[in-house]
């Protein structure tokens, strides 16, 4: 599978251990947004360095795009993000069982988290 067609969402451990208990992970944004922010393992840095910069208690969430079970729209993220870039937003909430893998996300040393590739 390419990074491309790759989703991840990223979030802490303690929400996704609600969402373990939920059946599905709602992140505060959803109501006032209608979606849930996804990346791809490639763009991920991004949000993760605008939104996150310095947390160590971060997960990454893997995700089976086949089992979201709700619309996936590739938009425009923010003006600070490189030309052209889409990223996926579920307009829906993001179902436990479509997680196939949660790695500890961690910045290097200066807090920034690295591209990933």
């Amino acid at each position: 599978m390419k990074s491309e067609d790759q989703l991840v969402h990223i979030c802490s451990r303690e929400e996704w251990r609600t969402a373990e208990r939920e059946g599905s992970r709602v992140p505060a944004t959803f109501a006032a947004d209608g979606f849930v922010h996804l990346s791809t393992p490639a763009q991920v840095h991004l949000p993760a360095n605008r939104l996150f910069a310095g947390r160590t208690d971060l997960v990454l969430l893997r995700l089976d795009p086949a089992a979201l079970g709700a619309p996936v729209r590739w938009e425009p993220g923010v003006p600070a993000d490189p030309a052209s870039m889409l990223f996926p937003h579920l307009y829906g909430t993001l179902p436990v069982t479509a997680v196939t893998a949660v790695e500890d996300y961690r910045p290097d040393t200066d807090g920034m988290f690295p591209a990933r590739h």
